[in-house]
């Protein structure tokens, strides 16, 4: 399956109220010198939002917008969240409270 196919089968999918579509982000396994780096080493959870849901609504009835947006890179919690397929590449569906922070540069 061609990559643009890929992309597009992950951006049909809108999720739901507050969850957040992520791909996780796979550490190198070595450096560009041809190191093997230690699994420990890499160990951060982290992943690229690529979708998010409309979010929820307060009890007066405003919209509450979910406070990630398409490209952020997040910090996931080590369990939870629903794996799904699409295309031949794995994403992570998490309820936006799951998500512990946002990774700035």
């Amino acid at each position: 399956m061609a990559a643009a196919a890929v992309v597009g089968a992950a951006k049909r999918l809108v999720p739901s109220m507050n969850r957040v579509l992520v791909e996780k982000i796979v550490p190198p396994s070595k450096t560009t010198a041809g190191v093997l780096l230690p699994e420990k080493t890499s160990k951060l959870n982290s992943a690229k939002v690529v979708a998010v849901g409309p979010g929820l609504r307060d009890k007066e009835g405003n919209a509450v917008p979910v406070s990630f947006k398409e490209g952020d890179t997040v910090l996931l919690p080590e369990y939870g969240g629903a794996q799904l397929t699409l295309g031949d590449k794995e994403y992570h569906l998490f309820r936006e409270e799951d998500i512990l922070g946002t990774l700035r540069d």
